[in-house]
C-alpha cells in the first residue's frame, strides 16, 4: 500500500481511523525553519471532527506531538515524525461491516485487492489519514509563506445546489473561518449550512466544490513533461477522500470560448511581465507564470449515510444496510484545509527541486 507523497519533500503517512493513532514522517525539510507545534495545530484544529454541528459528533482534540526533527524550536534536516492519538473510537459501531459492504466506500475494492481489511471507521481509508497530510501541509505552507511570500487559502463555493459568486483573490481567512460552511458569503453561507442541516435530518449528505487561491506563488516551477504543475495538483487533489473532479483556470467552462477569448495576452504590469487575464489558472506549459493558482476540486456527497441501503454482503447475499458510526453529511467544511495542505505540499516539493536544479542551494 503506498503512503509515500512527494520527491524532496516527501511524506509518508501512518494510522488507521480506529488505530491507536495516526501521524506523518516529512523527510526532506531544510533546517533552520522555525516552526512550533501550535502552528500545526492551528490547522489541525481546522480538520479536527466536533468542530460544529455542520461535522461528525466524534470528539477528537487531534492534538499533535512532534517526536523528531525539532531542536530549540528550529528543523534539523533531519525526518519530522508527528503524531496525533485516537480517543473516541466506538469500534463496535462497524461490527455489521465485518460482514457488509457499504455502498460507494473502498469496503469492496479493499477485499479484492488486499483479501482483508480493517472494517472499523474504514482502517486506512478514512479521512483520518488525512491529518498526517495536514499537519506536513502546516510545515510546507510555512516554508513558502517565509521563503516566496505565498498564501494559500481555500474555501467552500458550492455545497449541493448552493453556490457562491465571490471573487476568490478577495477573499481572506477570517472571511472563510466565520462562517460554518467555511463560505466567505454570508448569505450564501447561511443557504449551505441550511441544506446540510436538512441533509442530515433526512438521513442524507451532500456534496460540492472546494475553490482555491494561491497568491504570490513561486514562479518558474514545474517539471514538464510529466510532472507539470497542474497533473502534480489534480493528482495530489484527487487523492483526498471523496473527490471527483478538478479544474485549473477556465476548467471545463474555458472549453466554450474562442481561442481569441481565452487567451491571456501578456501585458506589462510595473515593471514585471504579467498577464491581462488568468484563464490559465497561473500555469502555462505546466510551469507556475507568477499569476495567482486558482483550481476547484469536487467532493462527492458523504458515503455513510443513515438512510436504509441495498447492499450485499461477502457472499453475495442480499442484505439491508443501516449505517451506525458518526459521519458528516458533508465533509466540504474540513475539507478545506487539506485542499491547502496538499497544494501547499506540491508547490514546496516542485520549489525546492526547481532550486536543487538551479544550483540555488547554499
Amino acid at each position: 500500500m503506498s503512503s509515500v507523497f512527494g520527491n524532496l519533500f516527501k511524506l509518508s503517512t501512518f494510522g488507521e481511523s480506529h488505530g491507536a493513532a495516526v501521524g506523518v514522517v516529512v523527510d526532506g525539510c531544510p533546517s533552520g525553519l522555525a516552526i512550533t507545534e501550535a502552528e500545526i495545530q492551528a490547522d489541525l484544529d481546522r480538520r479536527r471532527p466536533g468542530q460544529s454541528k455542520l461535522t461528525t459528533p466524534r470528539q477528537e482534540a487531534d492534538a499533535v506531538r512532534i517526536l523528531s526533527g525539532m531542536f530549540e524550536g528550529r528543523t534539523t534536516g533531519s525526518p519530522i515524525a508527528m503524531m496525533v492519538e485516537n480517543t473516541d473510537q466506538r469500534s463496535h459501531d462497524y461490527s455489521d461491516m465485518a460482514e457488509l459492504y457499504r455502498p460507494s466506500h473502498a469496503d469492496y475494492t479493499y477485499d479484492l485487492k488486499y483479501g482483508f481489511r480493517d472494517y472499523r471507521g474504514g482502517g486506512r481509508a478514512s479521512a483520518r489519514e488525512t491529518i498526517g497530510r495536514v499537519a506536513a501541509g502546516a510545515i510546507a505552507r510555512k516554508i513558502l509563506k517565509q521563503v516566496c511570500g505565498t498564501e494559500v487559502l481555500a474555501y467552500v463555493s458550492q455545497v449541493g445546489t448552493e453556490d457562491c459568486n465571490i471573487d476568490p483573490l478577495s477573499v481572506t481567512l477570517e472571511q472563510v473561518e466565520a462562517s460554518l460552511a467555511r463560505c466567505p458569503d454570508p448569505e450564501a453561507s447561511a443557504r449551505m449550512v441550511a441544506a446540510i442541516e436538512a441533509a442530515r435530518k433526512d438521513q442524507d449528505s451532500l456534496g460540492g466544490v472546494v475553490q482555491l487561491a494561491i497568491k504570490g506563488p513561486p514562479s518558474g516551477i514545474g517539471e514538464p513533461v510529466f510532472h507539470r504543475v497542474e497533473a502534480e495538483l489534480a493528482r495530489a487533489f484527487l487523492s483526498l477522500p471523496a473527490t471527483k473532479g478538478f479544474e485549473i483556470g477556465s476548467g471545463f467552462a474555458g472549453t466554450r470560448l474562442y481561442g481569441s477569448e481565452h487567451n491571456d495576452l501578456f501585458i506589462n504590469k510595473s515593471g514585471h511581465i504579467g498577464t491581462e487575464t488568468n484563464r490559465s489558472g497561473g500555469v502555462q506549459g505546466g510551469i507556475t507564470n507568477g499569476e495567482p493558482i486558482l483550481c476547484r476540486i469536487a467532493f462527492k456527497p458523504t458515503a455513510t449515510i443513515s438512510k436504509p441501503q441495498k447492499t450485499v454482503d461477502k457472499e453475495g447475499h442480499e442484505a439491508i444496510l443501516k449505517a451506525k458510526g458518526r459521519h458528516d453529511p458533508c465533509v466540504l467544511p474540513r475539507a478545506v484545509v487539506m485542499v491547502e495542505a496538499m497544494a501547499s505540499l506540491v508547490l514546496v516539493d516542485l520549489f525546492l527541486e526547481q532550486r536543487a536544479r538551479a544550483g540555488l542551494i547554499k
